[in-house]
């Protein structure tokens, strides 16, 4: 079969198109951006391990991730959290501020518009508690504090190119806050929100 002039001039610059366009879309796209994020969490505690006596405390969160090379970067979370009447008509509130190393990974639509983002962190900070009631050696307080590790993921999932929601968030939560028997917590924390996303060009993704 013969191939026209024309045809071959089509046939091969339509490869090197289709290459320009994607080493163009590399390029542009962004490789260091900063998310901050609202969020409504819900976290299954308990108070002791063994002991199930489980509850949930609910209350949100503000997350702020900055990336800048290659997906990683560093985050940082203040979180405030809530349960009425958890054990013989005590409440307690907690409050936890964290931060650590953070990755996220970006599908894009176009090399300005991103469609998904896939996050994953592991945070450490401290927790106050307060408002409820706490073994220690001189009985019964109203409030505790403890070291604190929030490790885990999420998903944002775009609606523009600076606005996403954040589907789900699932982290492992670990505190020491005393309890008269092994003075640890292992939580599930689900959170839920919106993301804003802000990003610069650079060299690649």
């Amino acid at each position: 079969m013969r191939i026209s002039i024309g045809e071959r001039v089509l046939l091969t610059g339509l490869p090197a198109a289709a290459s320009t366009g994607l080493v163009a879309q590399t390029q542009s796209a962004p490789g260091r951006f900063v998310d901050v994020a609202v969020t409504y969490a819900a976290e299954r505690t308990q108070i002791a391990p063994g002991n199930c006596g489980c509850f949930w405390l609910q209350g949100g969160g503000a997350d702020a991730a900055f990336t800048f090379w290659k997906g990683f970067g560093v985050a940082a979370s203040l979180t405030g959290d809530r349960a009425s009447n958890y054990f013989d008509g005590f409440d307690v509130n907690k409050i936890a501020y964290l931060g650590g190393p953070h990755y996220a990974y970006t599908f894009w639509r176009s090399p300005a518009q991103p469609r998904l983002q896939i996050f994953g962190e592991a945070l450490f900070g401290g927790v106050r508690a307060f408002d409820g009631a706490f073994p220690s050696r001189a009985g019964i307080t109203a409030s505790a504090n403890s070291f604190t590790l929030q490790t885990g993921g999420g998903i944002n999932l775009f609606l523009s190119r600076r606005i996403a929601l954040r589907v789900l968030q699932a982290d492992y939560v670990r505190t020491q806050l005393p309890n008269d028997y092994s003075k640890s917590q292992n939580d599930l924390r689900l959170a839920f929100g919106v993301n804003y996303h802000f990003s610069s060009a650079s060299a690649g993704r």
